[in-house]
C-alpha cells in the first residue's frame, strides 16, 4: 500500500528542523486549508450557483469585484479571525489592515492574502487560486497593530504558498525549507503530499507575458522580451509562449516545467507606473516560493524580497522563474542602465 502524507503530518515531520512548525502555526495552516476547501467547493460548482459575474462594486485596486472574489475574501476573513494565532490580516480586497476583533484570542502572526487570483477568468473556467503570505509581528504595541508592524519586506516572510483550483486542487507552500506540493484527494478530503521538494529547472523553455501591452513598454523591456522571441538566446531558438493570465496558473506551470513569467511596468495607466501586481500579496509570496525552489524573482533590477514596502497595496514589476532566464533579463536591464549613465 502506497504511503501517504498529509499536510499536518508533513509539518510535524519537519518540526525538529524548523521551530516554525509548532502547534500555533499548524493551527493557522489547518484553518487556512479549511477555508480553501470551502472556496474550492464553490469554485467547482460556479456554473450551477449564482456566483458567476461581478457584484457591481469596485475594490481598492479600482477593479470590478467578482462574486466569487467577494465570497472567498469573506470566507478567509471569517475563518482566520477566530483561529487565535493572528494579530492582523491584509487582503487585496480591503483598503486597510484587518485587525482581529477583541473578542477573539490574539497571536503574533500576520496573514497577507489574495483571496482569488485570476478572478477575471472565472466565467471562462480557467484555473484560479488563493495566494497567501505569513509574517511574524516584530515587537509589540499596547495600542494594537500598526502599519509598520505589517509593512515588512518579503525576506521577513516565515511562510508563503498558494492554492490552485484547476483540474486538481493543490496546495504549494514553503516555510523556508524547500517547496512542497499537496493534492486534494476528494475521497478523503485531505491534501496529500504529491510533489515533495519541488525544484524549478535552472533553464526554461517557456516565457509568459502579455504581449498585447508591447506598445506601453519601455525600450529595455521590449528588448528583454525580444530575447525570448529570437534565436539569439540560451536555447538558440525562440522560447514557447504560454500565457494564461492567471498569476497562480502561470507560475505553477513554470515552477513544474521551468520558464519565466514577466509582468513589467507599463505606461497604460498613470496611476500604476510600476505595473499591476501587488508587492505584498502577490509578488512576495511567489518570490519566496520560487527562490526556495531554486529560481529567482526580480523587479527587473532588484530582488523582490529585498524591497521595503511603503504602503499596503504597493505595486511592482515582476520577473520570476528559472534562474538562467531571470539572470538574462537582469543583464539586459543592467546593460541599458550602464549605457544611460
Amino acid at each position: 500500500m502506497r504511503q501517504v502524507t498529509t499536510v499536518v503530518e508533513h509539518l510535524l515531520l519537519q518540526q525538529k528542523e524548523r521551530p516554525l512548525a509548532s502547534g500555533r502555526f499548524t493551527r493557522l495552516l489547518t484553518e487556512l486549508i479549511l477555508a480553501a476547501k470551502i472556496i474550492d467547493r464553490e469554485v467547482s460548482k460556479a456554473g450551477l450557483l449564482d456566483v458567476l459575474g461581478g457584484t457591481g462594486e469596485v475594490n481598492v485596486q479600482g477593479e470590478m469585484v467578482q462574486k466569487l472574489d467577494d465570497f472567498a475574501n469573506r470566507v478567509i476573513i471569517r475563518r482566520m479571525e477566530r483561529v487565535g494565532v493572528l494579530c492582523a490580516m491584509v487582503s487585496e480586497e480591503n483598503a486597510d489592515v484587518i485587525e482581529i476583533p477583541h473578542q477573539y484570542p490574539q497571536g503574533d502572526y500576520i496573514l497577507v492574502f489574495d483571496p482569488l487570483d485570476g478572478s477575471a477568468n472565472i466565467d471562462a473556467n480557467v484555473s484560479i487560486g488563493t495566494i497567501f503570505s505569513i509574517y511574524r509581528r516584530q515587537g509589540g504595541s499596547a495600542t494594537g497593530v500598526t502599519l509598520s508592524d505589517v509593512l515588512q519586506k518579503g525576506s521577513m516572510q516565515v511562510a508563503a504558498g498558494y492554492f490552485i483550483y484547476g483540474s486538481s486542487t493543490m496546495l504549494v507552500y514553503t516555510t523556508g525549507n524547500g517547496v512542497h506540493g499537496f493534492t486534494l484527494d476528494p475521497s478523503v478530503g485531505e491534501f496529500l503530499l504529491s510533489h515533495p521538494d519541488i525544484r524549478i529547472p535552472e533553464q526554461g523553455k517557456i516565457y509568459s507575458v502579455n504581449e498585447g501591452y508591447t506598445p506601453y513598454w519601455d525600450p529595455t523591456t521590449r528588448k528583454a522580451v525580444e530575447y525570448f522571441r529570437s534565436c539569439d538566446n540560451a536555447l538558440g531558438r525562440p522560447y514557447s509562449l504560454r500565457y494564461i493570465g492567471s498569476l497562480v496558473s502561470d507560475i505553477h506551470r513554470n515552477l513544474i516545467y521551468g520558464g519565466i513569467f514577466l509582468y513589467p511596468a507599463d505606461c497604460r495607466d498613470p496611476k500604476k507606473p510600476t505595473g499591476k501586481l501587488r508587492l505584498m500579496c502577490e509578488a512576495n509570496p511567489m518570490a519566496m516560493i520560487v527562490e526556495q525552489a531554486g529560481g529567482m524573482a526580480l523587479d527587473g533590477r532588484r530582488r523582490i524580497l529585498d524591497i521595503e514596502p511603503d504602503e499596503l497595496h504597493q505595486r511592482t514589476p515582476l520577473v520570476i522563474g528559472s534562474k538562467n532566464d531571470v539572470l538574462a533579463v537582469q543583464r539586459i536591464y543592467a546593460e541599458a542602465d550602464a549605457e544611460a549613465r
